[in-house]
């Protein structure tokens, strides 16, 4: 068994040396095994050096270019058994989610004897940052983990720094699908807006207080934002062409003015590194 061999085999090997002509050296620990549900945690894993140990990820992971993503491992509908198979001494996930073999897929990796790091989206950039530095921790990494945080919040507050004055107090409407689903200023992507001091027009509609409301056509029209910015260009086609043409929008100052930017899918959805590139899109809007 899978379990058996990775947990017991240290023990039994304790004693074992390898005597070169030279010599005796005492032999290497292997390396750990690494398996990433999330495509954040890839990138961020990939980030602090522990690339060569990720030996699976889940299909969204689809960057860096060199990342293991196999089609059958999924972040959203994971599968213990599978996950199993490439024999992971920890697996970094995002959602603690129904596991297809039943029950809930941390405590069944755990019953494997598989560790869990559990990487849930932050709220902010510092919560960003504690996580990035516990995967460093809980990784033996922590060198290199303080040093990307270090680099990813100077090269922010550069970048926003460098804001025209102008832009500060400016409403902006994020749309994360055409069905209106947008993201307020207490998500990740959100304080990213902020460091620009720009205002979201969800905030004051975040009745529910998820993060995450639907707007509708009249709120987004009534608001009147002077920025928009879509996060749905690739998995929805979205651009400015399709919003000229809803039913309405032409009112809106940033239609108006042609202020509507396409982003990125990935890097308005994603936290890790390339947080930096969305603040440099952010930021070339507001030039």
């Amino acid at each position: 068994m899978r379990v058996a061999r990775r947990r017991y085999l240290p023990t039994l090997l304790a004693g074992l040396v390898v005597v070169p002509l030279a010599g005796v050296v005492a032999c290497a620990p292997d390396p750990i095994r690494i398996v990433s549900l999330s495509p954040s945690a890839t990138e961020t894993l990939f980030a602090i050096d522990l690339g060569e140990q990720v030996v699976a990820a889940d299909n969204q992971s689809d960057h860096p270019p060199e990342a293991p993503d196999e089609e059958d491992l999924s972040g959203f509908q994971p599968d213990s058994s599978l996950i199993a198979e490439h024999d992971p001494d920890v697996v970094v996930l995002a959602n603690d989610v129904q596991d297809a073999r039943g029950g809930r897929i941390i405590a069944n990796l755990e019953k494997l004897g598989i560790k869990v790091l559990l990487q849930s989206a932050p709220g902010s950039l510092d919560e960003l940052y504690d996580q990035v530095t516990r995967l460093g921790e809980e990784l033996s990494v922590q060198e290199s983990a303080k040093a990307l945080v270090r680099r990813i919040d100077s090269e922010i507050r550069s970048i926003s720094a460098e804001a025209p004055a102008g832009s500060k107090g400016l409403h902006y409407y994020h749309e994360v699908d055409t069905n209106y689903y947008t993201s307020t200023s207490k998500t990740f992507v959100g304080s990213v807006y902020a460091l620009f001091g720009l205002r979201n027009i969800a905030d004051p509609l975040d009745r529910a207080g998820t993060g995450f409301p639907q707007l509708t056509d009249d709120d987004v029209i009534e608001a009147n934002p002077d920025l928009i910015f879509l996060a749905d260009t690739e998995c929805c086609g979205q651009s400015i062409a399709t919003v000229r043409s809803r039913p309405g929008w032409l009112k809106i100052t940033a239609v108006r003015t042609g202020s509507v930017i396409p982003l990125d899918d990935d890097l308005a959805s994603r936290w890790g590194p390339r947080v930096v590139d969305l603040a440099r899109a952010i930021a070339a809007a507001l030039r």
